[in-house]
């Protein structure tokens, strides 16, 4: 089975299928597995000195361990009579990993409790994003499920498909246990400065490249061309180093105003906004809208891959 093939049937079956509550009350996701591993190694090493030295080793130790799991199936991959079986294996673990279908609904579900009242869409919103949200406005909160969409877009599905392309079950295992990392300790606070550091910096590498693939994509799936200047303009002057493509693009796309000044932990940034000539006002149409462009995007990869799969197929 070509690679093609099984990342499109990767798409297809997390696309068609989501996270079913069925399976995962029944058993641990393997974002679950991932999250206990990195819990364990920050409460053995997180603690006395030489934390930056600690976080280093448990980095090592986390792409170690996901990097041998994914090996042992490459490996598997090459017995005879097991190849399809494996590959088949390989397809469903993958579409475990890639996001799409999970993030789209848990974005429309801001779009629903924020057409139910304000509170409601302030708790749903908070579910998806770290900043403060107790006391935002209607906006604001359009404005975090749009941008938490963009992001996870590249995080949750562009660069798990990008590193499976390259690495095969390896990389997508590696990019995921790092990613799940940074989410747990890739914090800039007194806790994890210094233990999180390489968790945080090795996800930025490792998001670089699929960033930017994720902004062309978005202006390529809606053959948006001023979306891309935006996106060359102004993803740069994002706090994160790569965050700021895909909120550019999907800034850009749809015409709004993204980014901006925001509360973490009760103190407000200073954050420039990306496309500041876009529309401020924004509701929960507009997370609609993002939600659209997320799927237009899906497709355009999806049948990208399509194609692929074809040419390779009757090669």
């Amino acid at each position: 089975m070509s690679i093609f093939l099984m990342v499109l049937l990767a798409l297809l079956l997390d696309f068609a299928l989501g996270e079913p509550e069925k399976i995962w009350d029944r058993y641990p996701h393997p974002a679950t597995l991932m999250g206990r591993l990195v819990n364990s190694l920050d409460e053995l090493l997180n603690r006395g000195s030489a934390r930056r030295v600690k976080g280093f080793f448990a980095v090592a130790v986390l792409v170690l361990v996901a990097g041998l799991i994914g090996l042992v199936f490459e490996l598997l991959n090459n017995v005879e009579y097991l190849g399809i079986a494996i590959n088949v294996i390989e397809v469903i673990i993958a579409a475990v990993l890639i996001a799409h279908r999970s993030l789209i609904d848990h974005v429309r579900d801001v779009a629903t409790a924020l057409q139910n009242g304000l509170p409601q869409g302030r708790n749903a919103v908070s579910m998806i994003v770290g900043r403060d949200t107790g006391a935002m406005k209607e906006t604001e909160v359009s404005r975090a499920a749009i941008e938490s969409a963009a992001e996870n877009f590249s995080d949750g599905v562009v660069a798990p498909v990008f590193w499976f392309l390259i690495l095969g079950l390896p990389g997508i295992l590696i990019y995921k246990i790092v990613n799940t990392a940074d989410s747990m300790i890739g914090y800039k606070n007194e806790e994890y400065a210094e233990f999180g550091y390489a968790a945080a910096k090795l996800d930025d590498i490792l998001n670089w490249l699929p960033a930017r693939i994720t902004a062309v994509l978005i202006c390529f799936a809606h053959f948006d061309r001023t979306a891309l200047d935006v996106v060359f303009e102004d993803a740069d002057m994002h706090r994160s180093p790569n965050a700021g493509w895909p909120e550019a693009a999907m800034a850009g796309v749809l015409d709004v105003s993204l980014a901006g000044p925001r509360s973490y932990g009760g103190e407000m940034t200073n954050d420039l906004f990306v496309n500041e000539q876009g529309k401020r006002d924004l509701s929960s149409t507009d997370i609609l809208d993002s939600v659209r462009a997320l799927n237009r995007s899906w497709y355009a990869m999806t049948g990208f891959f399509a194609l692929l799969a074809l040419i390779f197929w009757l090669m």
